[in-house]
């Protein structure tokens, strides 16, 4: 291999890589807040690329729609759990949240798309479509499951994936679609020629990074699901509200899916099921790190990037079987130095 391919395949391996670190540590956060494996992650990302490509070609995007039938379904479970002993003020609340709020924004969509107001617009209008699903996902699925085990919180997510790609197809079909980058062009570097793409990549990627670590470091609600995170019982009795921070976690799962769904949009044609794919190339990552480290889970995804583009180049038949078998030692390491468990040591 000469040393402008290995170059070439560095540049592919990092850039994946880059997005796979974005969802392995969403999928951490969501982890450890939840204690949710959230299997189905990939699918905002497919849905976000997916709203953005309708976005721009002047068309309502699926979402819109799929956002006003979440906001109803989980009112409507709302109700049936208070039994109509809801105070004003609550019912007030719900209606406006989870009825008025997304028939505004799908009014607002169907009015600003046909304009083609420009890529800003556009990225503000799939975050704003696909962030509030998160927590509505969160509330109809997972939210009367807390107190379960992670056993069953595992069965519920895989139900949640498969639910979910049922609905990309229902609201997408099944076409796939590409969007614009979001810089053209290319700028050589040395003997190769680095993608704009890339470095729009990069960039949003540690922008995210650094945003994430300033929610944590700096903000009350991130010290809040920091606190989750290590110890519920003790956040609950500190006055923290676990339910409000598990609805943040999938806010933000939501929106950093879509984040990723734009980036990766220009790259590759993405459909309805695509985003299972990439998400699982996330969880590998953040199973190499046990689900608890972030630098470690991004550290994890930039190594499956380098194997994945390498894997392509001299097994391109094999790529996904290589990929996802790295985590077969692992998990026989972790095994291994966990140790028998009470019982076997026993006996």
């Amino acid at each position: 291999m000469s040393p402008t391919i290995l170059l070439f395949l560095a540049q592919d391996g990092v850039m994946n890589g880059a997005v796979y670190a974005l969802l392995g540590v969403t999928l951490v956060l969501v982890f450890t807040v939840t204690r949710v494996i959230f299997v189905a992650q990939g699918e905002f990302v497919a849905w976000g690329a997916l709203t953005m490509a309708a976005l721009e070609n002047g068309a309502l995007p699926g979402t819109a729609k799929l956002l006003v039938g979440l906001g109803l379904a989980a009112a409507a479970v709302d109700l049936l759990r208070a039994r109509g002993r809801l105070p004003a003020r609550r019912l007030a609340l719900i209606a406006a949240r989870d009825v008025v709020f997304p028939l505004a924004l799908i009014g607002l969509t169907s009015w600003v798309a046909p304009q083609k107001p420009g890529m800003a617009v556009e990225i503000a209008l799939t975050l704003a479509l696909i962030v509030p699903m998160g927590p509505l996902v969160y509330r109809l699925a997972f939210q009367p499951l807390a107190d379960a085990s992670v056993l069953i919180l595992f069965i519920a997510a895989i139900g949640v994936h498969l639910a979910m790609t049922g609905l990309g197809l229902a609201v997408f079909g099944a076409e796939g679609s590409r969007i614009a980058p979001m810089l053209e062009g290319v700028v050589p570097v040395g003997p190769i020629v680095v993608k704009m793409q890339s470095v729009a990549v990069l960039a949003v990627t540690g922008a995210v990074m650094a945003s994430l670590f300033v929610f944590f470091e700096r903000t009350l609600i991130g010290k809040a699901l920091r606190a989750t995170a290590v110890n519920r019982l003790g956040a609950r009795l500190v006055g923290v509200r676990v339910d409000g921070t598990a609805r943040t976690a999938f806010a933000l799962a939501a929106g950093i899916g879509a984040v990723s769904g734009v980036l990766i949009g220009p790259l590759t044609t993405v459909a309805y099921d695509t985003g299972f794919l990439v998400g699982l190339k996330g969880f590998v990552a953040a199973i190499i790190a046990g689900l608890a480290s972030y630098p470690l889970t991004a550290l994890a995804a930039l190594a499956i990037g380098l194997l994945e583009s390498t894997s392509a180049f001299f097994a391109s038949a094999f790529k996904e079987v290589i990929v996802f078998s790295i985590i077969i030692p692992f998990l026989l390491w972790r095994s291994y130095a966990a140790g028998a468990p009470a019982d076997e040591e026993e006996e």
